[in-house]
């Protein structure tokens, strides 16, 4: 007898064979309407499993368009809006070897981040792969996966995630401030104007990798010195065009690896960069050994922790340090050069952060940990700076241990998904003049309710930013003391500044501002 039950145990069964037994079988009154009821339900399981393929999206031939014809290959983050407006808050698209499954609604990125499971993975990064397989090289926190990458994690996110202990590195963090702001001064000194720092991107750049430099080698390198060091000028270098040339690599089809130079120029470029990591590990190696050999006890901060605690063998060092390397710097840097660009945009609110700094700190006050929790715009500035560029503008998943479901969607395990936080983070409904620079919003009193998942720029769960801590230490310490000696002004002649994608989201031209001195514009009031 066939019942409603019944029919529900048959998944694969369609309409047409539900009419076709209706026609064929002999069945009651009662049945045939048992028999309908069913036909819905399973219709209704259909509408709900949706796939990839029902997806709308651009095809192959329209993403070379907006890529290459349109120029959108620096400019990705854009292309976030026009096709959220052309296809809604999900679509599908490819790039390179990659089916992808864009996320642009902040209830289905939740959604997505809710289902990572234990082990989450974002992007398989096949292209670092690539090189470390080639080397015969260790994964590191951002390319190892699974057990294996749960497993580093844990000894990588000792002294750099608990503010316990991230505090133990303001010292060093506030030496490479001194001596940043003495390089500000020397570039003002250089301008003809004798208060303009050309490029100050760059110069953050510089003053961010030995910043993260110090705290993970245990030892400066040189890049705030007026002439860098040739081996530290090269390693900048490698950075810079293993970036540019992984962009291009990755939308090329892998057979162009043994004809264009990108492949080629990107191979190198991480040859470079690790070769530079093992010189100085290898170094704080010999220095440990040599106390060991003496009987004195092994003292330092994160590398000799590394080195001494046994958990990791010297591969996963070398691999976990390259890696840690690129994802302290552009933070740091980026967030940094935004923050300036609209505080001399802003001189009420510069005004506002200049008053509560020096309330806090005053005179040449050097700041501490402690300080920075009594500066609430300070942070609110770094907040808002975050949200409007944050520095990874796509972030993804991968569907590692289960399907994930997203309204009628169903997708199986292995789907990767884009999550643009870009766009989210620039809507109306999450954030009230989404393109306005207004550090208030995240002040307790004046912020709107929205969902939390609306500005993540530091990532999600488990496997957010391990070096999160320390960047914002560092950022909250550098603008603290900018801020107590200069007021920040913009170059007349540079107009607008917009963003641009190179993996990470970076100012389109160089970014020039005025520096005055804040001690030379009290006398000139007085």
């Amino acid at each position: 007898m066939l019942t409603s039950a019944s029919l529900r145990c048959w998944p694969t069964l369609g309409r047409r064979r539900v009419f076709f037994l209706l026609q064929t079988c002999r069945v009651t009154g009662t049945q045939t309407r048992t028999i309908a009821r069913a036909a819905a339900e399973v219709a209704e399981g259909d509408k709900r499993l949706k796939t990839f393929e029902d997806l709308p999206g651009p095809s192959v031939l329209q993403s070379i368009y907006w890529v290459l014809l349109r120029g959108y290959i620096l400019h990705s983050h854009e292309l976030q809006i026009i096709f959220k407006e052309k296809y809604g808050p999900m679509w599908k698209s490819s790039f390179g070897q990659y089916q992808v499954v864009n996320v642009a609604d902040v209830n289905l990125v939740e959604t997505v981040l809710r289902q990572e499971g234990k082990y989450p993975m974002r992007c398989d990064m096949v292209l670092w792969k690539v090189h470390r397989h080639m080397r015969d090289l260790a994964y590191g926190p951002l390319t190892e996966e699974g057990h294996r990458w749960h497993r580093l994690r844990t000894v990588l996110n000792k002294r750099m995630l608990l503010p316990q202990e991230v505090v133990l590195y303001t010292g060093s963090l506030n030496e490479v401030v001194t001596d940043f702001l003495l390089r500000l001064d020397e570039m003002r000194k250089e301008s003809p104007s004798g208060v303009m720092v050309n490029d100050l991107p760059n110069a953050l750049y510089r003053f961010a990798f030995e910043g993260i430099s110090y705290i993970l080698f245990e030892t400066r390198i040189g890049c705030l010195e007026k002439q860098i060091p040739s081996d530290t000028q090269r390693f900048i270098d490698s950075i810079g065009s293993m970036m540019k040339n992984h962009v291009i690599a990755s939308i090329l089809p892998e057979w162009t690896n043994r004809v264009l130079p990108f492949f080629k120029r990107y191979i190198e470029s991480w040859d470079n960069i690790f070769s530079f990591g093992k010189k100085l590990i290898d170094q704080k190696m010999e220095k440990i050994q040599e106390r060991l050999e003496r009987g004195e006890e092994v003292q330092g901060e994160y590398l000799t922790y590394l080195l001494s605690s046994g958990q990791l063998t010297d591969k996963e060092v070398y691999g976990s340090v390259a890696e840690l390397l690129l994802a302290g710097v552009d933070t740091t840097s980026n967030t940094l050069s935004w923050a300036l660009y609209h505080l001399s945009k802003n001189p009420e609110i510069q005004e506002e952060l200049y008053k509560e700094v020096t309330g806090v700190i005053p005179g040449e006050t050097i700041p501490t940990a402690q300080d920075i929790s009594k500066m609430p715009l300070l942070r609110a500035v770094i907040k808002e700076t975050l949200r409007m560029y944050p520095v990874i503008p796509t972030n993804s998943r991968v569907a590692v241990e289960k399907a994930i479901t997203i309204g009628d969607y169903n997708f199986p395990k292995g789907t990767l998904f884009a999550l643009c936080h870009y766009v989210i983070a620039r809507e109306e409904d999450n954030f009230p003049e989404p393109n306005k620079f207004l550090p208030n919003r995240w002040f307790r009193e004046q912020r709107v309710k929205n969902n939390a998942f609306s500005s993540i720029p530091f990532g999600y769960g488990v496997r957010a930013c391990v070096g999160r801590r320390i960047a914002e230490l560092e950022m909250h310490l550098a603008l603290s003391r900018i801020m107590q000696k200069y007021e920040v002004k913009p170059d007349p002649s540079s107009g607008e500044i917009k963003a641009m994608a190179r993996i990470v989201l970076a100012p389109h031209k160089p970014i020039n501002l005025k520096f005055l001195k804040r001690d030379s514009l009290s006398l000139q009031s007085a």
